[in-house]
């Protein structure tokens, strides 16, 4: 494992270098980091429902993004662009994380090339293939992207029509170990067609995008033979989102439908990945997102999101799951480097199964932090922050302290950057 990523480091250091030296320009260096210390009533920091109850104080793992991309050639219109991007993850529990015993995980998220120029009509329309993340939709206080159809694929993005553009897409995104039956092939095959229309204006300072993805299980004729889970259905997703610019912020409605195996979206938080593990024949879903940065004052400014989310048939077993997620971040600005954070989330969830019994979960979180960062904005990073954050288990399950209390504390220090 160590010797294949020392080769691929060194592989894309060499094409991204020699190309730079051949065409003459700079390597863009872009990434993302979150790291830090916490303790609790468990030993370490506990994480508990960070997409449900907001990720300030409620997130354990040390985790890593560096890209690194350069414009390889450019004449006239016509420009090709080379991105990259590798990823790390652990738990920060030790100095020397590696590769052995699944200390760190590392991973190849995007490995592409971009073709601006060569559309007809449309010179900035790009033409795209490879590995890479693609026009994610992110609810950032809750770590949460609601639309993200990522991988490796090809595409026209961008292409100007009427008051908007329009893109469009093929990506793949297998499903993991469906069915310990099938040695060595239990990878099944999903493909996604992406259709996105986005920049309509109906009034001003609004911004409307719509879109649907079809995703299309492709087992292979050994898997097919075994039937079952493998039969799974085509799905599809559709997606429309109206933003409007509000007191020199915004607010955001977004609106979801998805069946079969994408269904379970709509109350997992997920963001459009395909369910292979359950019978989805009947699932269909729905969801609804409010979110919105609303500065109040100069100094003062808040983040919210709104989450409600239903579905039906999610499994063979489910006859349907309601969930309902509400996360506030407040933000003071006492000088232009030091701020005074306070996070508090709430969610309750209710699995109803076929036989008339139910399940239901609830939690709150409350965060209060003292940050430093290089800026007043909202959203301006990077960020060391000092952190106290109360978890407690709304059914009073013995969720913490090894199970043995519905409730405790984590404290540290946190730093968020990304560049």
């Amino acid at each position: 494992m160590n010797t294949t990523l020392r080769t691929l480091t060194v592989a894309l250091t060499t094409a991204l270098t020699s190309t730079w030296a051949m065409a003459d320009n700079a390597i863009d260096f872009h990434g993302y980091l979150r790291s830090g210390i916490g303790v609790s009533s468990d030993g370490g920091m506990q994480e508990w429902q960070k997409n449900k109850l907001g990720r300030l104080g409620n997130e354990t793992d040390t985790y890593g993004e560096l890209e690194l991309g350069s414009q390889v050639y450019k004449k006239n219109d016509v420009s090709f662009y080379l991105d990259s991007m590798v990823s790390m993850v652990s738990d920060g529990s030790n100095d020397n994380e590696t590769t052995i015993g699944n200390d760190a995980q590392f991973g190849l998220r995007q490995l592409n090339l971009q073709i601006k120029g060569l559309v007809p009509g449309d010179k900035d329309a790009v033409i795209w293939g490879g590995k890479r993340y693609y026009q994610r939709h992110d609810l950032h206080i809750i770590d949460t992207k609601y639309w993200n159809i990522s991988g490796a694929g090809a595409g026209i993005e961008n292409y100007s029509l009427g008051p908007g553009a329009v893109s469009f897409a093929w990506i793949r995104g297998d499903a993991n170990d469906v069915d310990y039956r099938v040695n060595n092939d239990n990878n099944v095959n999903i493909n996604y067609l992406d259709l996105r229309y986005a920049g309509l204006k109906p009034w001003q300072g609004s911004w409307v995008e719509v879109g649907i993805d079809y995703a299309m299980p492709n087992p292979t004729n050994t898997q097919k033979s075994y039937g079952g889970l493998y039969d799974a259905d085509n799905g599809v997703m559709l997606t429309g989102e109206i933003s409007q610019d509000m007191f020199g912020g915004y607010n955001k409605l977004v609106v979801q439908y998805a069946n079969k195996g994408l269904a379970q979206n709509m109350v997992s938080q997920g963001g459009g990945w395909y369910d292979m593990w359950n019978d989805t024949s009947r699932a269909t879903g729905y969801r609804i997102i409010n979110t919105g940065l609303i500065p109040i004052t100069e100094r003062f400014s808040l983040n919210h999101v709104l989450t409600w989310g239903s579905a039906n048939n999610i499994t063979a077993t489910t006859d349907k799951t309601r969930l309902i997620s509400l996360v506030g971040r407040a933000q003071y600005q006492f000088t232009n480097y030091v701020r005074g954070i306070g996070e508090a989330g709430a969610f309750y969830q209710k699995d109803t199964y076929n036989d008339g019994s139910n399940y239901k979960q609830s939690g709150e979180k409350y965060t209060i932090a003292l940050a430093l960062a290089d800026g007043p904005e909202f959203m301006s990073r990077p960020e060391l922050r000092i952190f106290a954050s109360y978890l407690t288990d709304g059914e009073k399950r013995d969720t913490f302290r090894d199970n043995t209390a519905s409730d405790t504390w984590n404290y540290g220090v946190q730093v968020e950057a990304w560049w």
